[in-house]
């Protein structure tokens, strides 16, 4: 949520800022705004509207020849969405945009005597003011004293009077990468997808360290004054991965993206048909020893946890828990020194997975993230990191981290089973051997799509819809429902299909969409039994298995045959179906299914 841009430098910054800004759309928002030094003088200049990026750039000035500025797209938290509501703040001296949120507002405006005196219903104009009723001439002696006194997460870009061409910046918890290059100068943002065009080496700014940024470099230092040197990383992506590339929305780019990012996720990995973390710097006696594992993640990322809970205890009989991030962190944690943690998340920012990892690091040195964002906050605080390669993911709904986490989780599996003398080499051979398959097969799947696109004609108009199956396939569905409830706005529900008669049922009336998912053959009868069952109450079935053909009609209305494979390995087939499905339902709603409404690719805020 939110996003962030700052840059300083040598060309004009407002283009900049903005086109940074329209970059990070896809992080969900509801006003926008830019700060800049007028004339390059000591005069900071705010522009700022409820609405979107282009809603701004309406207002903005036709010729502008500031090179400072700042820029922000705000979700709301704290007050809603109005013109006075939107960052940037100004208050005094002081300019600011934030990520996050000031836990102590209320506190701080009794102390700093701010009722009346404030011009939003923001906890950022209060943190400005904290930092304009400490500062005194010196910017970063300001901020190091209002930071001692803020409780909760932020991402700070501060512009101070009198200081033009300096940009100020510091964070806790929320996520700021930044760049300085000799042709263009200095950038920062919450995500470097916006500064991406000007450069592909970035650095985290560390948490608790106060950022300098001019036109000639960047100075980083601690709390102390000491200087510190920036941990530089490069990413082996650019500019035109981040863009649609002649698609329609980002959405149906990563869907089709899903056979290469799954073959640049595993092809490092695998060895001989074997799993192999050499590369990835993790020894197999990370897995020695191993009793149980805790799965810790949100959302998609959970539902692909789930997945591979189902494969590693099914496969290898290892006891697996799949743990809520935002439920972990507030019960007593039933985990060991043997326990593996396993943390999932996309960006590896989503906050209270990274708060449930640091408490699960209380207790094992056990923990793994599986992360897509090199240097992120999950990835530097996990003991061990395996990152999985699908490039940006700019759309908010999940598609290709979906697939790439569940290999992951896959390889983990087997890699687990053979440590733990659970398989034979000869047995994951065989197991990684159908997985090499599965992108030239997500290829075939993908030349349904027109197909499936007409399926979802039948959607747009349900209120609801419901999605069963068994064992893998239940597991499939509670993503397969999670991808059209968030992009199409229909209310749509995962159940096991054996849980149908315990009441579930009862919800079925004439032409309720149920899309029934059968690839798993030692359930197979039992699964056909509970889509008859729903048949008989008028609902409208849509099937996936890898049958040929059905032509009892009292089993679906519509049938998709998926390529033939081993059970354990049809989900990364079905899942592009439910995928395209979602998509095309929510593109025939006229609703855009990359920034579907209240929803931000990352949620960096408890």
């Amino acid at each position: 949520m939110c996003g962030i841009i700052g840059f300083t430098g040598y060309k004009p910054a407002q283009d900049i800022l903005l086109d940074g800004l329209q970059r990070l759309e896809y992080r969900g928002y509801d006003s926008a705004g830019i700060a800049f030094f007028k004339d390059n003088s000591g005069h900071v200049s705010v522009r700022k509207t409820a609405g979107k990026v282009n809603d701004l750039r309406a207002i903005c000035d036709e010729e502008n020849t500031s090179s400072t500025g700042i820029g922000h797209t705000r979700w709301a938290t704290h007050g809603g969405v109005t013109n006075a509501n939107a960052h940037p703040h100004k208050f005094g001296e002081v300019t600011l945009i934030h990520n996050g949120i000031i836990e102590n507002y209320h506190e701080l405006i009794e102390k700093y005597d701010l009722k009346g005196k404030l011009k939003s219903d923001t906890d950022t104009e209060v943190a400005a003011a904290v930092i304009s009723c400490n500062y005194s001439g010196d910017p970063v002696s300001a901020i190091r004293a209002a930071v001692s006194e803020l409780k909760g997460s932020f991402a700070f870009c501060i512009l101070f009077k009198n200081h033009p061409g300096e940009i100020y910046a510091v964070r806790n918890v929320s996520p700021m990468v930044a760049t300085h290059t000799d042709d263009h100068g200095s950038f920062i943002a919450s995500d470097l997808t916006a500064f991406i065009e000007y450069s592909n080496s970035y650095f985290v700014v560390p948490e608790y360290h106060i950022m300098t940024m001019t036109d000639g470099g960047i100075k980083l230092e601690d709390m102390e004054g000491n200087d510190v040197a920036p941990q530089y990383m490069t990413v082996d992506w650019d500019v035109s991965t981040a863009q649609k590339g002649g698609y329609p929305h980002f959405m149906i780019k990563e869907i089709h993206e899903q056979p290469q990012a799954l073959s640049d996720t595993m092809g490092p990995r695998i060895k001989d048909l074997l799993p192999d973390f050499e590369e990835d710097g993790i020894p197999d006696s990370l897995f020695e020893g191993v009793k149980d594992i805790t799965v810790i993640a949100c959302g998609t990322a959970m539902y692909a946890g789930n997945v591979g809970r189902t494969l590693i205890q099914n496969k290898f009989g290892i006891p697996v828990t799949i743990a809520i991030a935002s439920e972990f962190r507030y019960e007593r944690p039933t985990i060991s020194s043997d326990t593996l943690v396993i943390v999932c998340s996309q960006s590896g920012e989503t906050i209270d997975t990274l708060e449930a990892l640091r408490l699960a690091g209380k207790y094992t040195d056990r923990t793994l993230a599986v992360v897509n964002v090199k240097g992120s906050s999950i990835a530097r605080e996990s003991n061990y990191v395996l990152y999985t390669h699908a490039g940006p993911e700019i759309a908010v709904a999940s598609t290709k981290a979906y697939s790439v986490q569940v290999a992951a989780m896959y390889l983990i599996g087997c890699k687990l089973g053979l440590v733990l003398g659970r398989a034979t080499e000869a047995e994951v051979r065989e197991f990684i051997s159908g997985l090499k398959n599965i992108p030239s097969l997500i290829e075939e799947v993908l030349k349904m799509e027109e197909r499936i696109k007409g399926l979802a004609n039948r959607m747009v108009n349900t209120k609801d819809a419901f999605y069963i199956g068994r064992g893998l396939d239940y597991t499939l569905s509670m993503e397969g429902a999670l991808k059209l409830k968030e992009i199409s706005y229909i209310h749509s529900e995962a159940y096991a299909a054996g849980e149908l008669k315990h009441g579930t049922i009862s919800l079925i009336t004439d032409g309720t969409p149920v899309i029934a998912i059968a690839t798993q053959q030692n359930v197979y009868s039992k699964v056909i039994s509970n889509i008859r069952e729903v048949k008989a109450r008028g609902a409208y079935v849509l099937l996936i298995s890898k049958d040929k053909e059905i032509t009892d009609e009292t089993v679906c209305d519509e049938h998709i045959s998926i390529p033939d494979i081993s059970d354990e390995l049809t989900i990364f087939e079905s899942i592009i179906i439910l995928q395209i499905l979602a998509y095309y339902t929510s593109v025939g709603k006229g609703i855009d299914p990359d920034q579907p409404r209240n929803l931000a690719k990352s949620v960096t805020v408890e």
